[in-house]
């Protein structure tokens, strides 16, 4: 860290809560625009009535060298095409912002990637996996056919696999190309970044999410910089045949279909940080807010304009801008029908008191289409610019504004004139989601102080009550908490299974890896899995007690929404609510993999015309006539389902990642925002942590945080035995014998609330969040790093008063490998072994019990240590035979524990113990959980 970066991060706690955001660099990839300048170039052009983009219109076009980003070879072909137009926007932005002539302090920038729906890879890696049913299906045919076809038929399923694999391509990498959250971490590895780094997706408020996170993150001084980068692409027929079916396809605005392509990425500082590292500065973000309208049914966008106002006076609350001060409106028109009218009102209630003609209306989207996920970050880029070069663009002959005196459309670009008074130029961003959120932005015109006079950084406040006390951030309470993982279908039998010693891990059922299909034992295959260990959850088949859910919406819901719903049920059961019954704003937050089981299983069922263009050139079908060829086909089809009579009716509901905390949010009615976060395996964590951002900024009242995966299944089996992730027997974390992993279905929630407010709500705390910290490598993808593992751990100390010498139990990642483990255990060297201890630290995984269930291992060691510290218990590890040599744990010193044991402490101290999570990419997280010693636990 450099010393500027270092004062800029120390100063930090001397500015404003409230202190603003600032844009100090852009990049804009769309199909009309291929940089900032680009951009702003187009939106200010004459637009005409057939200026709106088609959504034939991409960016595959754009030619981008990925080796220019030091990409080794063998990886390139596994990479998604949002994965190389992110780094490509990224390259833009931080050359946007100045960093090409100097160097960026790396150390405190965190990445954050928000897209909706799958990835290319992630499509053609599950239409790989599925095609072996197809080839078996089309071998039988050919088989049953007749006397022409029979002869050729042996060795077509073989002939078929082997063709696809060249058609679609297929790599050992290609599990960790197609994870959404390696994109911001090959951007952290790319241009050294080694802070937060993560994936997330809320539908069309992806951005607004990303921002507000950014603006927590970077108030709270835990970062200096963010670079966030979203995007939307056309990845297959999924999602246009989805939107379709939803009804949403026909609403869009003329000629832009559901949904059009577009990249951005904005580089975000505190504005006194950007202020002293002499930054351009284009504009500032003020206010952030956003609030949720959670009703059951299936998935709309809001209808409710008092929305808005919440979410205005939310950010107001952080912001403190005057009302009455904005004099442009930059629109979502999201949505159509209710949503639009909504929007509408909530426009006039806002703003409509404003001086007669005084607010301007505009849409990105009239010029460049709804591009979903990115569509936040356009707005603001838009906005950006405008103040920047105090200039409205105009939207054409489709602009239109609100009933009012105040309102007024902004057709062709116009000068943006001063307000009266001579006050800053201030904009408003609205947005909203088909998942019922709404978004609000004010973004205010920078001026640069005067000679002289104070810079941002000057503005002093108060140091915290925490701080000054030295007891750190304030610590937040887990008054609720549920989970669910092989063989315990509840928190209570879970920690039962984790004391009677004895592991959930053997061989799957042949419902879940087909062994015909998809194993062969001993032998590294691109289509086949080696292990057949893993540690399955049995599917849900009706939704909980208590909730309606028509059969056929409940049948669409994704397996992960549907276990995530039933443990939040249990979660709210264990309270004594099981209708929810949170008042206040809150936000659900769940770890997961970005793109769902089930949309990648109906992207591959509408992808019959690959299937059948690979078998049309196979030389079984050769012999046969042109009609014998298609009734083979049509047969197959009618076997596997393939083709395009898929109903698709609830298919988008059941297929968003943020619809896991959607489906909660909405069920229950809880006026909470719903997320979904990818960091890989550190999933869990890094919603914990966004949960915990937003608590402290005093956005929300509640948060209920985990992660949910299930990757028992054929295709993420294949995947991973194809680089050799897999134990060839069962995971053994720290054994000499440890040779990978072995997967496991699971969830865990916890309900999550600022300790002053628990207590005052006579809640039950079953532990306190003291503090997560985080980084990343910014080396491979990969192999695991100590130096990262160790920043992250220091972070978390950082926050509080106590030391390492002080946890007595670390859950740790334990992914089962040798060098794996090796590497962990050098972390907690570095960090737990450099003060002395009283006596030795207690390790353990709960990957030895339930298997790596992926997005959702933090969330099951949080919920292991949080029983550990309930029950002054340390729990032990089971299949432990001979301890890895590598490990030296003397050097800390600790021990790994075979049965369990009791946990005490000297008299009046509180247990103590940490999590740590850490994904794919050089993804780390590191938690500190302490216990309640006070009230009701």
């Amino acid at each position: 860290m450099t010393s500027e970066s270092r004062a800029c991060s120390e100063e930090h706690h001397l500015t404003a809560a409230s202190e603003p955001i600032a844009v100090a660099g852009i990049a804009a990839l769309y199909p009309a625009a291929r940089g900032v300048e680009d951009y702003w170039r187009y939106l200010t052009a004459p637009a005409t009535d057939d200026a709106g983009l088609s959504t034939a219109d991409g960016l595959d076009d754009l030619d981008i060298d990925v080796t220019d980003f030091g990409i080794p070879p063998a990886q390139t072909g596994s990479m998604s095409r949002m994965q190389v137009l992110a780094l490509e926007a990224a390259r833009q932005c931080l050359a946007d912002a100045g960093y090409r002539r100097r160097p960026l302090p790396s150390d405190r920038v965190d990445v954050v990637v928000g897209t909706c729906l799958g990835l290319d890879r992630q499509y053609a890696n599950a239409l790989r996996v599925e095609g072996a049913r197809y080839a078996e299906e089309l071998e039988r045919a050919l088989s049953a056919y007749g006397d022409d076809a029979r002869p050729g038929s042996v060795g077509t399923a073989e002939e078929f696999r082997a063709a696809l694999i060249r058609r679609l391509g297929a790599s050992p990498h290609d599990k960790v190309g197609e994870l959404v959250s390696s994109i911001p971490a090959r951007v952290a590895s790319a241009f050294k970044l080694r802070g937060r780094t993560f994936a997330l997706e809320s539908a069309d408020v992806t951005s607004h999410l990303g921002l507000a996170y950014a603006a927590d993150t970077l108030r709270a001084g835990l970062t200096d910089a963010v670079l966030l980068i979203t995007g939307q692409r056309h990845e297959g027929p999924f999602a246009a045949r989805a939107f379709a079916a939803k009804g949403i396809g026909e609403q869009a605005s003329a000629g832009t279909g559901p949904f059009s392509e577009g990249v951005g990425a904005l580089l975000l500082k505190r504005l006194s940080c950007a202020e002293r590292d002499g930054d351009r500065v284009y504009a500032t973000v003020r206010e952030c807010g956003v609030r949720h309208e959670g009703r059951p049914g299936v998935f709309r966008y809001p209808t409710r304009a008092g929305l808005w106002e919440e979410a205005a006076a939310a950010g107001r609350r952080a912001g403190a801008t005057a009302a009455g001060t904005v004099q442009y409106a930059e629109c979502s028109r999201y949505g159509a029908g209710a949503g639009s009218r909504a929007e509408e009102e909530a426009l006039i209630a806002l703003f409509g008191r404003s001086e007669p003609g005084s607010v301007a209306v505009g849409s990105v989207r009239d010029r460049i289409g709804h591009t979903l996920a990115n569509a936040g970050v356009a707005g603001v880029s838009k906005v950006a610019l405008a103040l920047y070069h105090g200039t409205l663009p105009g939207g054409g002959t489709t602009a239109r504004s609100p009933q009012g005196d105040a309102f007024r459309a902004v057709a062709d670009t116009e000068d943006w004139p001063e307000p009266p008074g001579g006050g800053p130029r201030r904009a408003a961003l609205l947005g909203s989601s088909l998942t019922g959120t709404v978004a609000h932005i004010v973004m205010e015109e920078y001026r640069a102080p005067r000679r002289g006079g104070r810079a941002a950084a000057e503005v002093l406040r108060p140091v915290s009550r925490a701080r000054a006390s030295g007891t750190g951030p304030e610590p937040i309470a887990v008054v609720g908490f549920a989970g669910r993982c092989a063989g315990a279908p509840d928190a209570e039998t879970f920690w039962a299974r984790t004391l009677a010693g004895r592991t959930m891990v053997g061989p799957v059922p042949d419902d879940v890896l087909d062994r015909h299909l998809y194993h062969a034992p001993g032998a590294i295959s691109l289509d086949r899995s080696y292990s057949d260990q893993g540690a399955p959850l049995p599917r849900p088949v009706g939704p909980p007690p208590g909730l309606s859910l028509p059969p056929g919406r409940y049948a669409a819901l994704d397996p992960a929404q549907r276990v995530a719903l039933g443990v939040a049920a249990a979660l709210f059961a264990q309270r004594g609510s099981p209708s929810g019954g949170l008042p206040g704003a809150g936000l659900i937050a769940v770890g997961s993999n970005l793109g769902l089981h089930n949309e990648r299983r109906l992207n591959s069922l509408l992808a019959a015309d690959v299937l059948e263009e690979v078998a049309q050139g196979l030389d079984a079908l050769g012999p046969l006539t042109a009609r014998a060829r298609g009734e083979v086909l049509r047969l197959v089809r009618e076997r596997t389902g393939t083709g395009a009579d898929v109903d698709l009716t609830h298919a988008l509901d059941g297929s968003l990642a943020s619809g896991i905390a959607a489906l909660i949010a909405n069920e229950f009615a809880l006026d909470a925002v719903p997320v979904a976060v990818e960091a890989a395996c550190a999933s869990s964590l890094a919603a914990l942590d966004l949960a915990v951002g937003r608590l402290r900024s005093g956005a929300v009242d509640y948060a209920l945080a985990g992660g949910v995966e299930l990757p028992c299944n054929a295709r993420d089996m294949v995947l991973c035995s194809s680089l050799g992730l897999l134990s060839h027997d069962r995971i053994t974390p720290f054994d000499e014998a440890a040779d990978g992993f072995s997967p496991g279905d699971g969830c865990a929630l916890f309900l999550l609330k600022r300790y002053e407010d628990a207590l005052r709500d006579g809640d039950p705390v079953h532990g306190l969040l003291r503090s997560i910290g985080a980084a990343n490598d910014a080396k491979s993808l990969i192999a695991p790093d100590a130096v990262g593992q160790a920043a992250a751990m220091r972070q978390a100390f950082d926050q509080v008063e106590f030391d390492p010498s002080d946890v007595g139990y670390l859950e740790a990642h334990g992914t089962g490998t040798r060098v794996g483990d090796r590497v962990e255990i050098a972390a907690v060297t570095q960090v737990y072994g450099a003060v002395p201890r009283r006596r030795p630290l207690d390790i353990g995984s709960a990957k030895s019990f339930f298997g790596h269930t992926f997005a959702a291992a933090g969330g099951t060691g949080l919920l292991r240590a949080l029983h550990a510290v309930r029950t002054a218990t340390v729990p032990p590890n089971t299949g432990l035979r001979t301890l890895s040599p590598d490990l030296a744990l003397d050097r800390i010193p600790a021990r790994i524990r075979t049965a369990a044991a009791p946990w005490t402490t000297p008299d009046g101290e509180p247990r103590r113990a940490a999590v740590s999570s850490f994904g794919t990419g050089g993804i780390d997280y590191h938690l500190l959980l302490e216990e309640h010693t006070d009230g009701p636990r």
